[in-house]
């Protein structure tokens, strides 16, 4: 568990330090003692003990394989100086993973990639938790893009209940995948800002298929909306032809006059009427 460690001040032991180096030096010099080399030898042994914390910055202690503390706080300080150093960054910190290729629900080979804000919150389990922090996020990060594309599928092509998918999911898919990483990145200390997914593709072995699936499903909709349209206009116009007796049209006539309006309102090209020069029925 973290505990927090309160240094000395280094400027006080760096006074102690300079004066004690200064007091050494006119010993030997005054008295031609050559004992007082012996200061010399042991003053340098002092200077381990200084350390400099910067801001967003901590240092963890060890002493003879026992840990000691952190030191959160910035500035000049001295330790003892057989403590072992440690530096551990608390700045948040940005990993953008390369896109991965993984199996979605159904099984589709799919490219997928996240983005991932964190930053070190426990400098104990950083440090002894795990081995090499840095190395567990990226890890750990992998394998959590490849659970949460196990869980929804790409699109709901095959499965057109789902209503989350990776395509569309948006903000619910982030989150799970956020809650997955807290999951995985606490026993190493690890806070997650956030965690976000920020490329996904099929697969290219299967990308053309999959557009020409997606341009036939669009063309599909597109042309249902017209058919729906074109039966409301039929349906108008027959209607208000019949409340205001402009003609009378029996069954055959009402199935000729909409077969012709099907054709002009659904086809895709422009229409070319021909104009009746003649009676009604010629």
């Amino acid at each position: 568990m973290e505990k927090e460690f309160k240094p000395k001040s280094g400027y006080l032991m760096f006074l102690v330090f300079v004066l004690s180096i200064v007091a050494v030096l006119t010993a030997t010099i005054v008295t031609e003692n050559p004992l007082f080399v012996i200061g010399f030898i042991v003053i340098p042994f002092i200077a381990p003990g200084f350390i400099v914390v910067n801001p967003n910055e901590s240092a963890v202690l060890v002493l003879f394989g026992k840990y000691v503390g952190t030191i959160r706080i910035n500035g000049f300080f001295w330790t003892n100086p057989f403590y072992i150093k440690k530096r551990i960054s608390l700045r948040a910190r940005n990993f953008n993973g390369e896109p991965i290729k993984v199996n979605d629900m159904v099984g589709n080979p799919i490219m997928i990639g996240l983005v991932l804000v964190w930053r070190v919150n426990n400098t104990f389990k950083a440090s002894f938790e795990v081995d090499q922090f840095e190395h567990f996020v990226v890890v750990q990060s992998d394998a959590a893009l490849r659970k949460l594309a196990g869980i929804f599928p790409y699109d709901n092509f095959e499965h057109e209940t789902d209503e989350i998918t990776l395509r569309s999911g948006g903000e619910q898919v982030n989150q799970k995948l956020e809650l997955e990483l807290i999951e995985r990145l606490t026993m190493a200390g690890i806070e997650v800002i956030e965690a976000r997914i920020n490329y996904i593709a099929y697969a290219s072995e299967i990308a053309g298929a999959m557009l020409r699936r997606q341009q036939a499903t669009a063309v599909v909709a597109a042309r249902s909306k017209i058919v729906e349209g074109a039966v409301g206009m039929v349906q108008m116009a027959l209607e208000q032809l019949a409340d205001k007796q402009i003609v009378e049209l029996d069954e055959e006539k009402k199935a000729a006059m909409v077969s012709n309006l099907m054709v002009v309102l659904c086809s895709e090209e422009s229409a070319r009427p021909i104009i009746n020069a003649g009676t009604l029925h010629q």
